[in-house]
């Protein structure tokens, strides 16, 4: 794979995969979850993302989650499954992903022939991912596809991110970074969620977070101040070159001109979300 064609598919991940992660930011998806008897909060997101697993105990969930504390995931894992069943949270998950995009998107973009034909497109793409060394992405392959084309494109980018995470996940092995280390590096770019954000949501204690600062401070890979090193981008880079490669397959598939036509079609889709405000910019900033 050339460092082009790795781009364009990352290009293309960068605007398909709002149209999953908007669902994460939206009261819609939370509700639907508390009506089937979830907990609010870090109880409806882990078990809404990991219900396709089934009804996995924790340890599954912290190691296809990896960036999460195992305390944090032990709290609410396996309780939820007591609340409410896996099969009840893929249909809450389904109805509130339905109600977010209709209110962010709006009937006539739902119904357009755009949407159609983006969804058609991403579906073929994830036909060319694989199952193997990818448990998040081959619980949601077993997912029957929606009908609705919205919904379809909706799972479709949900199989894609999943597909892409579970090999950045891997690439972060390779580069020598535990989960809590990766939000720290990540944070230090000063182009992701406040290390606050993070600690809150993923479990981490602030000694648990200064620890693993320490540690990558003595690698090189962040300054005394926390801020990258050009070590610690350079060792970023290669992980997301790696993802790159482990995340070819979709994008060969649908090849440069069906990859360039979702990039475009997704793109717009994506500004829609952003100018509906389905992304608080205030939770963004330097850590």
């Amino acid at each position: 794979m050339t460092s082009s064609e790795a781009s364009t598919g990352r290009r293309c991940h960068g605007v398909v995969n709002p149209l999953h992660s908007a669902v994460y930011f939206a009261p819609e998806p939370e509700e639907e979850f508390v009506a089937v008897g979830l907990e609010p909060g870090g109880m409806a997101y882990l078990a809404g993302r990991a219900a396709p697993l089934g009804a996995v105990g924790a340890g599954a969930v912290t190691a296809t989650f990896y960036n999460f504390s195992h305390e944090l995931v032990r709290r609410y894992i396996p309780a939820a499954w007591a609340l409410a069943a896996p099969e009840q949270v893929l249909a809450a998950r389904l109805r509130g992903a339905d109600r977010t995009l209709r209110r962010l998107l709006g009937e006539e973009v739902i119904g357009s022939a755009e949407m159609a034909e983006a969804a058609g497109l991403a579906l073929r793409a994830a036909e060319g991912c694989g199952r193997e060394g990818r448990p998040l992405y081959a619980a949601h392959a077993g997912l029957p596809v929606p009908e609705e084309p919205h919904l379809a494109l909706w799972h479709a980018a949900t199989l894609l991110r999943e597909h892409r995470g579970d090999g950045h996940l891997a690439a972060l092995a390779v580069a020598g970074l535990s989960g809590v280390e990766a939000l720290v590096l990540h944070s230090a770019t000063g182009k992701a969620p406040t290390a606050e954000l993070f600690m809150r949501t993923r479990g981490w204690s602030e000694d648990e977070w200064g620890a693993a600062r320490g540690r990558l401070r003595e690698r090189g890979l962040v300054d005394e101040a926390g801020g990258l090193t050009e070590a610690g981008a350079g060792l970023r880079e290669e992980a997301e070159a790696l993802t790159d490669r482990l995340d070819a397959a979709p994008y060969d598939l649908l090849g440069p001109a069906g990859t360039a036509r979702l990039t475009e079609l997704a793109g717009g889709f994506t500004k829609a979300l952003v100018a509906a405000g389905a992304f608080p910019a205030a939770l963004f900033g330097k850590g």
